[in-house]
């Protein structure tokens, strides 16, 4: 299928051939921040619209999860909150017909949209549903190289689609509840092996230092010999409470993934903060989970140290993969600092350091007395096990 998209009103077999693609490009995708991604991205391209989001209903009327193509990161910033209760979103909420208007700002429903909205003229919205509950509404606008907008075949190809698409929304539920289950179930056995292992382990690390104890004055050399003990049974202990931390890995990364955990967590600072917060990336992709969790801790860490010492206005962080491999920067346009300093500050510099090469990464960070900081992590791409399809 083209970038222009394939259109209802073409030959049936290029519509049915777009159709396919656009139903095997949602359903390879389980998260469901990608199913719905993937669903916006492919409605767009199969009408050819200039625009397409995708809202989630949730229990108060309103919508839990939007998400758009057309709109870049900073015009979203830009426009403001999610839509909420209003205008022609709110009335599909409740009438979950399809609508289709030729210009939206005609319609009596239409309340308008905040000054950094994008213009737009014919709309089409389908709900896609299952049985009587609405899983979502698709919504296109302004369609490319058309007069008079969306036609009714337009909507009937819209409405089909969106019978697939909710198959794809059952399985990414269904798919998500039971990693949830997994990962309940993971945390417990982690939990007794953090009990049968670290916990005895420390129990012995206990003993041996209160016997060294004892002995420090009157028999020296065994004493240093349960003193050396107590060193070996240290490191078994921080060994393996590493190995059970790396596994114990964050319920949002889990469930999210990478991009969208921190895309969350940039957007919960910036309405906690006066400071500005931008986040920006490419593209997801999926890497080991120790990776994963290496690059979230960084990235927080270097966002406190922002947050506490910079004084900036601005934060932005950028996640993009290429020939480097994964690229995680947070920079600020703050007072900086001196960097030969800053190391033995407590800005928690080292912790980053650290936790870049104990998965085979390597940090950077570059500062200067009113430079503003910028802390570097990237990770070779051999450990990049796959990135996401798109539609060409």
């Amino acid at each position: 299928m083209t970038a222009e998209g394939a259109g209802a009103d073409e030959d049936p077999r290029a519509v049915l051939h777009a159709v396919s693609a656009a139903v095997l490009a949602v359903t390879r995708h389980l998260s469901m921040r990608e199913v719905l991604q993937v669903i916006v991205r492919s409605a767009g391209q199969l009408l050819n619209a200039r625009y397409a989001a995708l809202g989630v209903p949730d229990e108060s009327g309103s919508f839990a999860e939007f998400v758009a193509e057309g709109i870049s990161d900073r015009q979203w910033e830009a426009i403001g909150p999610l839509p909420r209760q209003h205008g022609m979103l709110a009335a599909m909420l409740r009438d979950t017909r399809p609508t289709r208007v030729s210009d939206i700002r005609q319609d009596p429903r239409f309340e308008g949209w905040p000054d950094a909205h994008p213009v737009l003229k014919d709309f089409l919205g389908v709900p896609i549903l299952d049985g009587d509950q609405v899983l979502g509404i698709i919504f296109l606008a302004n369609k490319r190289q058309a007069q008079g907008g969306f036609s009714e075949a337009d909507e009937e190809l819209l409405t089909l689609f969106a019978g697939h698409a909710a198959i794809a929304l059952i399985n990414a539920r269904l798919y998500e509840r039971s990693r949830e289950l997994t990962l309940v179930e993971e945390r417990k056995r982690m939990a007794r092996e953090l009990h049968d292992a670290v916990t005895q382990k420390l129990f012995s690390l206990r003993l041996t230092a209160q016997s060294a104890a004892a002995l420090l004055h009157s028999d020296t050399g065994r004493a240093l010999t349960e003193l050396d003990r107590v060193q070996r049974l240290a490191g078994e202990a921080l060994a393996e409470l590493r190995a059970v931390i790396v596994e114990l890995r964050p319920a949002e990364l889990a469930r999210h993934g990478l991009v969208e955990t921190l895309r969350k967590h940039v957007g919960l600072l910036d309405v906690l903060h006066p400071i500005c917060l931008v986040f920006e990336s490419e593209a997801t992709c999926e890497i080991e989970p120790e990776v994963e969790i290496a690059v979230l801790r960084v990235a927080q860490e270097a966002l406190h140290n922002a947050l506490r010492h910079s004084g900036a206005g601005t934060v932005e962080v950028t996640l993009t993969t290429g020939d480097a491999g994964l690229v995680l920067q947070v920079r600020d346009d703050g007072k900086g600092f001196d960097p030969a300093i800053g190391a033995t500050c407590g800005l928690g510099l080292a912790s980053m350091a650290d936790r870049a090469e104990a998965v085979g990464g390597r940090l950077r960070v570059t500062s200067a007395p009113g430079k503003g900081t910028a802390v570097h992590f990237v990770h070779p791409n051999d450990h990049l096990t796959g990135l996401p399809t798109t539609l060409t």
